[in-house]
């Protein structure tokens, strides 16, 4: 791919950012008031801004947009450096979905397509992009950005785990443009996630909109394997789960 197709493709990622909502309105027009949206309970034994009181997704044509109410501040809270990639701690805001990967350039069928947030101060995946405007684009893996991910059960990382599905050596899958060269199913678009106090939104480009889609909304840790091999990136631990059970009962509106 020469250097002039891919700073096309990107600035058509953020001309559709453009069509929505950029900042925070200051509305505070929560998920938990929209209809549709995956309802859940608070629950003070959990960390306030990861627990999930409402997951929602809309659409309109091919820009969806992906909100999450939570019982804090959302995205107040992130991982402590651990000083290495491997072993890095990695935080997350995840919505699930039913939609097929290849609508984002994944392979058709290649396992469970989200859309995330996420905070990992240990390493950079964002290599276009200069998160913190220091003009240094390999430093901002700590600051929340935006991933589609393709999740896949993953026995290696637990009994029932997930993990982002990885990529065997020698092997050649189809990969979105802005696949920043890690080893797995893993995307890096210029997506960036807003947070208007227990809200967090991520305005999104998807091929057909996402319509009829089902989804869910979660949060998470996961781990990088410490020998940095796969599996790479575990979840290896589930915060919340809107639904309760996983079973992305939310249609795209």
């Amino acid at each position: 791919m020469t250097q002039n197709t891919m700073q096309i493709l990107l600035a058509a990622g953020s001309i559709a950012l453009l069509t929505g909502p950029a900042i925070a309105d200051g509305n505070h027009n929560h998920a938990i008031h929209q209809k549709g949206a995956v309802l859940s309970d608070a629950d003070s034994t959990k960390t306030a801004s990861f627990d999930i009181l409402a997951a929602y997704v809309h659409r309109k044509g091919n820009q969806v947009t992906f909100h999450m109410t939570t019982n804090g501040q959302a995205g107040a809270d992130k991982p402590e450096a651990k000083g290495a990639v491997g072993g890095a701690p990695v935080w997350s805001y995840v919505w699930p979905t039913s939609l097929d990967p290849s609508v984002v350039g994944f392979d058709e069928g290649a396992g469970i397509l989200a859309m995330a947030a996420t905070s990992h101060p240990d390493f950079d995946d964002t290599p276009l992009f200069d998160e913190n405007l220091n003009g240094n684009t390999g430093d901002d893996g700590g600051v929340w950005h935006s991933h589609w991910v393709v999740l896949a059960p993953t026995e290696a990382c637990g009994e029932g785990a997930l993990a982002v599905k990885d990529i065997p050596e020698g092997a050649t899958p189809k990969l979105p443009a802005t696949w920043p060269g890690f080893p797995i199913l893993l995307d890096s678009p210029v997506f960036t996630p807003v947070f208007d106090g227990p809200e967090i939104t991520i305005n999104a480009a998807v091929l057909g909109g996402a319509e009829g889609a089902s989804f869910d909304g979660v949060t998470s840790a996961l781990r990088v394997n410490e020998s940095v091999h796969a599996p790479l990136l575990c979840v290896t631990d589930v915060f919340d789960v809107a639904s309760g059970d996983l079973s992305l009962p939310g249609k795209v509106e």
